[in-house]
């Protein structure tokens, strides 16, 4: 083909390519004109509002200075993270309706405000984590402070993950605190810092109330996540969250079993109770290898899933709105 044909040829190809984006264009632009435009904003838009701060907050018997402007943007940010990290709260919300009835029950035997399930919750996501700083269990607590607070650990049993036993725990430390501090909210930050840690600002800033110190960056944000956990997990219908009662993690009913001797095998264990090794550790995670020596003779009490612990299914209901605080 002549140079003046190959020119010819390629004007033709893109005078046809030009046509096309022409017609594409016309045809895009029609189909939005059919729709009505508030139909084609509606489709469009992504809305992203703030988020409702009340007009009064208490936090374990005790009044938030929402008046004081860093109190309440503190607050603010907060809420706004929790309430757009969507998946994560719903997550909570739902892991909370298995375990807060059995941490608000120890809560309430040690005369702990009940505000103070909230703190397993920021610590850990109701989850037994490992921190990098080596914190441990739904409570993260720290070797040494869980082994001075009464808690075992060795490297067959570890009580941090135990959820009731470390909620015991949890339950002793945040009372010295209080007596220490007269404030439940001092109690928590302490909780969060260490009482060496918060100690140390109280002397240097020579202020005892939480509002009024300036703290490192996650104790200072700590108290405020707490309330703004409660104000979603209270009312998640307000914040945006809807489910039904049967998305919601139930509590799995089991029964005890005493064992005061060494058991060689759990794997040979569990299966004299109708289940496996996985599911034994599911319900006692705080039984850290396969085996257990039990040289002192101690007690220990395993939770063992009742018959059908699989087969929960919950009745539908109606998507709840504003009504979905677990019970």
């Amino acid at each position: 083909m002549s140079r003046s044909g190959k020119e010819r040829t390629i004007l033709s190809l893109i005078g046809l390519f030009s046509l096309a984006a022409f017609l594409a264009i016309f045809f895009i632009r029609a189909a939005k004109d059919s729709r009505g435009p508030e139909e084609s904003f509606e489709k469009s838009k992504y809305v992203v509002t703030s988020v409702a701060i009340p007009d009064e907050l208490v936090f374990a018997g005790e009044l938030t200075p929402l008046e004081n402007f860093d109190v309440m943007e503190s607050l603010d940010r907060e809420l706004l993270i929790n309430t757009y990290w969507q998946s994560h709260t719903l997550l909570l919300i739902k892991r909370a309706n298995r375990y807060f009835p059995v941490i608000e029950r120890i809560l309430e035997e040690n005369g702990i405000p009940e505000d103070f399930k909230y703190l397993p919750v920021a610590e850990s996501d109701l989850m037994n984590l490992v921190s990098p700083a080596r914190a441990v269990g739904f409570w993260q607590f720290k070797k040494a402070t869980a082994v001075e607070i009464g808690l075992e650990v060795n490297d067959e049993i570890d009580e941090r993950y135990h959820l009731e036993k470390s909620t015991e725990a949890a339950c002793k430390f945040l009372k010295r605190s209080y007596e220490l501090y007269g404030s439940w909210i001092m109690a928590a930050a302490s909780y969060n810092m260490g009482r060496r840690g918060l100690n140390r600002q109280i002397e240097r800033q020579d202020e005892r109330n939480y509002y009024d110190l300036l703290l490192n960056e996650e104790t200072g944000r700590y108290i405020y996540r707490l309330l703004a956990l409660k104000l979603i997990m209270e009312d998640p219908g307000e914040y945006g969250f809807e489910f039904d009662k049967n998305e919601l993690y139930p509590p799995i009913p089991t029964y005890e079993v005493t064992v005061d001797t060494p058991v060689e095998d759990f794997a040979d264990f569990a299966r004299r109770y109708s289940i496996n090794y996985k599911i034994l550790k599911l319900f006692n995670p705080w039984l850290r290898d396969n085996k257990l020596t039990n040289a002192k003779g101690n007690t220990y009490y395993l939770s063992i899933p009742k018959k059908g612990y699989r087969d929960f299914v919950l009745e539908a209901e109606e998507p709840q709105s504003g009504d979905g605080t677990p019970e």
